[in-house]
């Protein structure tokens, strides 16, 4: 069964996903499975993501701002410290449905 995804819209030069669907975006860039998100795989994200958000030499800024515990990734946990980032500086608009 496939999975329906959604074309992202646009409002007001803000892009708009749901968190489940920011999630799921994260997460294909986590590379080698750990449930976490690196420094590195931050930085793929953000070039693939039709130009990018920012340069990954930024990640290593953004991951320090959004990483609770100090250990370098995003987990769990923490990818909600990423989306309010994200919503703040990114030009993304979360939507809590």
């Amino acid at each position: 069964m496939a999975i329906k995804t959604r074309t992202y819209s646009v409002v007001d030069g803000k892009r708009e996903m749901t968190m489940d669907e920011f999630k799921r975006w994260l997460k294909k860039f986590d590379d080698d499975k750990d449930g976490r998100i690196s420094r590195d795989e931050l930085a793929d994200a953000i070039r693939v993501s039709r130009g990018g958000w920012f340069t990954g030499r930024k990640s290593k800024r953004i991951i320090g701002s959004v990483d609770a515990d100090r250990n370098g990734f995003i987990d769990d946990n923490e990818i909600k410290n990423l989306a309010e980032f994200a919503e703040k500086y990114l030009n993304i608009k979360i939507l809590y449905l």
